[in-house]
């Protein structure tokens, strides 16, 4: 008897290029793979997209076992989903017909943590988890948890402290945020994270340590990318190459900044920063006027490339020797780690959060301190002068986990997980096909 499995994502990668939606993804790709289970995929989608007259679900009508969940009416403050009628029409009509033993969240934004709710009232003998991908639950700034006004890393969050962050809120309502919340997700029976350091904060925050599971994301990528080819033999391992958003979180300035100051007789001619990366123009005006003089001292030593899809990973890493994140806040597991570990490049990064548990120094990358532009610049330089490197660290790179390994793990977790709760797997089950 295979398990059901319904895998629930804020968004669909084929509208979403987000690390949290391909991750979801992969594991229901993953699951796929797997024998002992049938699988589905529920993935919210909102404006631009049309909605279906009537119903709040939709077809994607391009691969079997996947659906669409218009939700629009959202409230960010309190995680929730202010459209309970269709949750209690569409939502759990989606559950009924289905029939799932594990209902596994990656992620509630613009679903609402009402959705877990759902699952326990309709399903109360289904397995819930819930994945983890930044500190949404904990912080109101967007799940950053840095401080609001100025660039300094929050360690704890607390109604007193948000209310410092947003005098506009009450501490009461900061209170009362956080008892719903801790409320809803009280009723999953495991979370998961792909990192120690957001388990650990999530559980200092007050979630039951013996409820978490740390298993990474595991990625789909077929091709490996070669190691650059060198015009010759003596030639240097001198091209660096930053993926991810224009934001002031990600540090891509801080990176610019360092470039700029590394010594012409350190850069040479042969030295290039391949940025690649978008959404520069949605940035507080400050920040791209910041950016827009970064650029300019700059000059040639650095190259934008525009944003890219995942699947031109391979071909991209063709051209790049080192791969830079310079994020200033606690990043969990960028899948820009996996992928460069997976085509074997080293990284230079922050010394912070998920980044330094993923990334160990000088053994397969290098750690700088967080928002110095001067600490990064020693990095660079190591990179561009030091004999054996580079050959050094990518062969202290250990190949990550891919999506049908990932998909295996998760498996093995729900079965003891529903063996602890001593449910078996109905013996027979009959599901209602889904009409969109």
């Amino acid at each position: 008897m295979k398990m059901r499995v319904l895998v629930v994502s804020h968004a669909h990668p084929s509208f979403s290029l987000g690390g949290a939606e391909i991750a979801s993804y992969n594991l229901h790709k993953g699951l796929q793979a797997h024998e002992g289970v049938d699988t589905n995929y529920l993935a919210r989608v909102g404006a631009p997209t049309p909605r279906h007259a009537g119903t709040a679900l939709m077809s994607l009508r391009q691969q079997g076992g996947e659906l669409l969940y218009y939700a629009e009416d959202y409230d960010h403050f309190l995680i929730s989903n202010r459209a309970t009628e269709e949750i209690e029409r569409d939502f759990i009509r989606a559950l009924r017909d289905l029939k799932p033993d594990v209902v596994h969240f990656h992620h509630f934004i613009g679903l609402g943590l009402e959705c877990i709710f759902a699952v326990r009232d309709t399903l109360p003998d289904a397995l819930i988890v819930v994945t983890f991908h930044e500190y949404l639950a904990i912080c109101n700034h967007h799940g950053q948890m840095v401080k609001t006004g100025a660039f300094k890393l929050c360690y704890r969050a607390s109604p007193t402290d948000c209310n410092a962050c947003f005098p506009d809120i009450s501490p009461a309502r900061f209170l009362a945020r956080e008892t719903f919340i801790k409320g809803v997700l009280g009723l999953a029976d495991h979370y998961v994270s792909p990192s120690r350091f957001l388990a650990e904060r999530y559980q200092a925050w007050g979630l039951p340590k013996e409820r978490f599971s740390v298993i990474e994301n595991g990625i789909d990528v077929a091709e490996v990318a070669p190691p650059r080819s060198l015009p010759e033999p003596t030639a240097r391992r001198s091209r660096f190459a930053y993926f991810g958003q224009l934001t002031p979180y990600k540090g891509a300035d801080v990176l610019i900044d360092a470039v700029t100051r590394i010594p012409d007789a350190v850069w040479g001619e042969d030295s290039i920063l391949l940025v690649y990366g978008g959404n520069l123009e949605r940035q507080p005006q400050a920040y791209q006027d910041k950016f827009a003089k970064l650029v300019e001292s700059a000059g040639r030593r650095v190259r934008f490339c525009g944003a890219f899809q995942n699947h031109e990973m391979p071909n991209l890493m063709r051209s790049v020797d080192w791969v830079v994140m310079p994020s200033v806040w606690w990043e969990n597991s960028p899948i820009v780690i996996q992928e460069a570990f997976f085509h074997g490049r080293p990284i230079l990064s922050s010394n912070l959060g998920g980044m330094a548990e993923k990334i160990t120094d000088e053994v397969n990358g290098l750690h700088f301190r967080s928002g110095s532009p001067e600490d990064l610049v020693d990095c660079m330089t190591r990179a561009l002068t030091e004999p054996d490197l580079w050959s050094r660290l990518r062969g202290g790179i250990t190949p990550p986990l891919n999506h049908v390994e990932c998909a295996a793990t998760h498996v093995s977790l729900y079965q003891r997980l529903i063996a602890e709760r001593g449910m078996p797997i109905p013996a027979s089950r009959t599901a209602t096909p889904m009409i969109a």
